[in-house]
């Protein structure tokens, strides 16, 4: 059996170490090269949610980017549930956990507490009470907030169906493309100019599967 001397272990010891780095600092440098693009692709979506974007960008979206069975938050806030995502705005924020609550008490409040879309066949459940209507794309409008920032409403209007079942409802999900949405703000009502004037009671869907933990959890993740 050859002697192999100690020098020459630590040298291929130091030649193994070195074709490693090389490898893992290829390996690190072609994930570090796709991480810019995935980074301004999340930084454009921030963008877009938090309402920074060009005319360009938006585009017409089917009613079924709505579809499924919805739930209003509402009872959420009111029973306490959503408290924690009232104490980590109030923490981010300029308004005390209280505060927050107040406000929200306002924007949340419907008397609609679920939501089931399927085609163009929008039910809504007040008290208990079904009412359902078909519905027709009506384009959408651009708003610009007080601070600046802007919103997509994109906007239906009712082509058959019960009499009490809103002519126009209207849809903001912070999104201006098609694609599913994970959760909504709605506005219904007769008046199709005078919705968009509303921005004080946004009624707010999420997913009927989802409990109450998960949608804390969702809204502590934005």
């Amino acid at each position: 059996m050859p002697h192999i001397s100690s020098k020459t272990v630590t040298a291929l010891a130091t030649t193994t170490l070195l074709m490693f780095a090389t490898q893992t600092l290829a390996h690190d440098t072609k994930s570090h090269d796709a991480s810019p693009e995935h980074a301004h692709s999340h930084e454009v979506d921030q963008d877009i949610y938090k309402g920074y974007f060009e005319d360009a960008q938006i585009k017409d979206r089917p009613l079924s980017d709505w579809a499924g069975a919805w739930q209003s938050v509402y009872p959420y806030l009111q029973d306490g549930t959503l408290a924690p995502v009232m104490q980590h705005k109030a923490e981010q924020g300029d308004k005390t956990a209280d505060a927050y609550h107040s406000y929200y008490d306002t924007g949340y409040k419907t008397d609609v507490n679920h939501i089931d879309i399927d085609g163009n066949t929008v039910r809504f459940v007040r008290d208990g009470t079904p009412l359902s209507a078909q519905y027709e794309s009506d384009g959408y409008e651009i708003l610009t907030y007080a601070k600046g920032n802007r919103g997509v409403r994109y906007i239906f209007e009712k082509t058959d169906g019960d009499d009490a079942a809103p002519a126009y409802i209207q849809f903001s999900d912070h999104r201006i493309s098609p694609e599913s949405a994970d959760h909504y703000h709605l506005y219904w009502g007769n008046d199709r100019a005078a919705l968009l004037k509303d921005v004080t009671n946004w009624p707010t869907y999420y997913p009927a599967s989802m409990d109450g933990d998960a949608i804390v959890h969702d809204m502590l993740a934005h």
